[in-house]
């Protein structure tokens, strides 16, 4: 295997080993955010696009080589007096075209889906930290409405009591009311009995001094 595919085979065994820690449950979504947010990847994300696109136009070339060279050695007719040692060398590049168009094309395709899986688990890591938040927000929610509607309930018992407390003055002056109403008739009763008495006892009294004024006239004439 010439340098040239021996880094990209290499290449390839790095994507798959780096596919299949991203794929294992070692770290959480945040773990992996920070990891792609430290300072190293940082540095070299700022020219990750660059890197990016470099990476895909080897590959795309190397892919574009290899297919060539398939096409090159499967169009090749053996012919009738051809050595057995230049058939088997025609195979054997045959083969190795093959290869390399497996081994550039796996690797192509390993480079669009690691890209991919950094960007979902980012995201998901962002979304488990807004839920992590929205629900820490939701608990102080809660905690506040149960302080709320416990101060409420304390409020409802107070005026509950207040409201008890009214009813049984209202109800005890009502009950004065009924009382007073019945003292005054009773001495309203009084005086009408006494002014009644008054009455008779001056009505007999005028009858006494007209008696009197009578027999004192008569004691005159005598």
């Amino acid at each position: 295997m010439s340098l040239q595919w021996t880094i990209i085979a290499t290449f390839l065994y790095a994507e798959i080993a780096f596919v299949l820690l991203l794929s294992l449950p070692i770290a959480s979504p945040s773990r992996w955010q920070k990891f792609f947010r430290s300072k190293f990847l940082a540095y070299i994300s700022g020219q990750a696009s660059i890197y990016f696109l470099v990476l895909i136009g080897v590959l795309v070339l190397c892919l574009l080589d290899a297919i060539r060279e398939m096409q090159k050695y499967s169009n090749i007719e053996p012919a009738e007096h051809t050595h057995l040692d230049a058939e088997m060398q025609g195979n054997m590049r045959l083969f190795r075209a093959q290869r390399n168009f497996y081994i550039s094309g796996f690797a192509l395709f390993l480079l669009i889906v690691i890209r991919r899986m950094v960007q979902m688990i980012s995201e998901l890591a962002t979304l488990l930290a807004q839920s992590e938040a929205n629900f820490r927000q939701a608990q102080s929610a809660s905690v506040a409405a149960r302080s709320l509607l416990a101060q409420q309930g304390a409020g409802d018992e107070v005026a509950k009591k207040e409201i008890e407390e009214l009813k049984t003055k209202v109800s005890q002056l009502e009950k004065d009311l009924v009382r007073e109403k019945k003292d005054k008739e009773a001495v309203k009763s009084q005086a009408e009995s006494l002014n009644k008495e008054y009455d008779r006892l001056a009505e007999e009294h005028s009858k006494l001094q007209k008696k009197l004024t009578v027999a004192g006239g008569d004691k005159k004439d005598e």
